[in-house]
């Protein structure tokens, strides 16, 4: 499982540009089955997204292919998570 911070960077105001684009990046994750969750970094800080169920180089790809990565509008950092114990809501996570 994984958990990629997208905080805005240096060309952050080119963000209306490319949302339409970032957004279609973001229904093909979930069309995919890799996204979880998606949402907002607070207060005004960029995103987050929950993602699963491929490898490390795999998302790290999908993260590249962000149009906002790409066009320097936010930094990406990727945190992978062995999950060792939830809630059976979120045994799902567990395989």
């Amino acid at each position: 499982m994984f958990t990629i911070f997208l905080k805005f960077a240096e060309n952050r105001q080119k963000a209306p540009e490319f949302m339409d684009a970032h957004k279609a990046w973001i229904k093909q994750g979930f069309d995919d089955g890799v996204f979880l969750m998606v949402g907002s970094l607070q207060p005004n800080m960029g995103g987050v997204v929950l993602a699963h169920g491929v490898s490390r180089d795999a998302i790290e790809a999908r993260v590249n292919d962000d149009p906002f990565v790409v066009e320097g509008i936010v930094t990406s950092e990727i945190h992978e998570i062995s999950p060792a114990r939830a809630d059976e809501r979120l045994n799902f996570l567990m395989a």
